[in-house]
C-alpha cells in the first residue's frame, strides 16, 4: 500500500484555532513532523502540534526557513529535508507535516510535496486546510475582510513594497504577509495611496506576546518577520453597498 503525506495545518499560534479534523490527522499519523530552523528553536507548528501528540511521536526536520540569498545552501537543504521524510514514509504508513496557517497558502509543504513525488512515486499527499494569519488578525483586530463584491488582495512583501503599493491602488481590501522587515516602506506605500486611517497589523496572534495594532503607528522600529497587515476595502454607501 502507498504510504500518505498529510500536510495539516494548525493556524497562527493559538493552540484552540487548530481544526478537529486537523487534531484528528495529527493523531491519527504515526509520526508528525515539524519543520525547523538550523537554529533548531521551537517553531510555532511543534509548539502547536505539542498541544496535541506526545513529545515523541515528532520528529523535528531543519529546513531552510529563513535562508533566501543562498540558492545552492536552500536547495540543499531542501533536498535533505525532503530525503529524511521520505526515509520515515518508508517506514511508515502515515505521516503528518504541521504547518502554520494552511498548507495551501505561502506553506514549506508546497515544496515538500514536490520533492516527495519525485523521490517516492505513488505517495498520496493531503492537505487539512487550516486559519490563516489574516483570518485571525480580522477577528482579533475586527476589522472586515470583504463585503459583496470587494475583492481581496494577498501580497508577500517578501516579493518587494512595490508590489504592496500595486495592490493598495486599487480596489478592495489588502493583506501583507512577511513585512515586519520592511514595516517603514509599508507605511509610505499605505500613506501614499491613502489607505493607512483603517489599516491594521498584528503578530503573533494568540501568543502572550501578541501585538495588534493600527498601522498608523508603523515606524521604523524593526518588527517580527511574520507580521500580518489588513488594509480593508473603502467603503461607502452604508450597509451592503457592494452588493
Amino acid at each position: 500500500m502507498s504510504s500518505r503525506l498529510v500536510g495539516v495545518g494548525v493556524g497562527p499560534g493559538d493552540p484552540e484555532l487548530v481544526t478537529v479534523k486537523g487534531v484528528n490527522a495529527l493523531r491519527e499519523a504515526d509520526v508528525v513532523v515539524v519543520p525547523v530552523m538550523d537554529t533548531m528553536e521551537r517553531g510555532r507548528a511543534e509548539a502547536t502540534v505539542l498541544h496535541y501528540v506526545p513529545e515523541e511521536k515528532v520528529v523535528r526536520v531543519v529546513f531552510a526557513l529563513n535562508e533566501r540569498s543562498d540558492r545552492g545552501r536552500r536547495e540543499a537543504a531542501w533536498d535533505a529535508a525532503g530525503e529524511r521524510v521520505a526515509e520515515l514514509l518508508r517506514r511508515h504508513p502515515s505521516v503528518a507535516f504541521a504547518t502554520i496557517g494552511d498548507p495551501n497558502v505561502y506553506s514549506t509543504f508546497t515544496y515538500l510535496a514536490q520533492t516527495i513525488a519525485e523521490l517516492l512515486p505513488g505517495t498520496v499527499v493531503e492537505t487539512v486546510p487550516g486559519i490563516t494569519a489574516m483570518q485571525d488578525l480580522a477577528a482579533r483586530s475586527g476589522a472586515v475582510l470583504t463585503e459583496g463584491t470587494e475583492p481581496l488582495t494577498l501580497v508577500p512583501v517578501t516579493a518587494g513594497s512595490a508590489v504592496l503599493k500595486d495592490a493598495l491602488a486599487g480596489p478592495g481590501t489588502v493583506v501583507a504577509y512577511k513585512f515586519g522587515r520592511q514595516a517603514h516602506e509599508v507605511a509610505e506605500a499605505l500613506r501614499e495611496t491613502g489607505r493607512l486611517a483603517d489599516a491594521v497589523w498584528g503578530s503573533a496572534l494568540g501568543l502572550p506576546e501578541e501585538s495588534v495594532r493600527p498601522a498608523a503607528e508603523l515606524d521604523e522600529t524593526p518588527l517580527p518577520y511574520l507580521s500580518t497587515l489588513i488594509a480593508p476595502a473603502r467603503r461607502e454607501g452604508g450597509r451592503g453597498g457592494k452588493l
